[in-house]
């Protein structure tokens, strides 16, 4: 059984995305797997399966690029706390950097985000994110 109904990758970088959209397949934790090249695509797709409140591929999980072309993971929070409320579904953003820098971490820390990993993504990662945000044990 899945563990959440949809999961939606945010990266502009496609190996990336091939690699943890494998990762989550690989984990079963979800049966959807939503990918998106950009904070645009992102907001493009959650407006498609979001719409209806029963729709079972509106993304209960987000992994959120900082940085993107067109529009960036800061850019895309911003645009997305502007939707109305009811299109937005309740979901866990995490956002996804391969910066320590301070002032990126101390930036994140300031965002309505449930928090932040340093790529890449790995299977000890998703475990404390389904056990922190959904209750699911840990994968064995």
């Amino acid at each position: 059984m899945s563990a959440i109904s949809c999961a939606l990758l945010v990266d502009d970088d496609d190996t990336t995305n091939y690699l943890n959209q494998r990762l989550l397949q690989r984990m079963a934790i979800t049966n959807t797997v939503l990918v998106a090249g950009n904070g645009q695509e992102a907001l493009d797709l959650l407006h498609a399966h979001c719409e209806r409140a029963t729709s079972t591929t509106c993304p209960a999980l987000i992994l959120l690029d900082m940085k993107m072309p067109r529009m960036n993971g800061f850019e895309f929070l911003q645009a997305y706390a502007q939707r109305p409320e009811r299109q937005n579904p309740t979901v866990v953003i995490i956002m996804l950097t391969t910066s320590l820098n301070p002032r990126d971490v101390e930036q994140m820390q300031h965002l309505p985000i449930a928090g932040y990993l340093t790529k890449p993504l790995t299977r000890e990662k998703i475990d404390h994110v389904l056990q922190e945000h959904f209750g699911q044990p840990a994968s064995s």
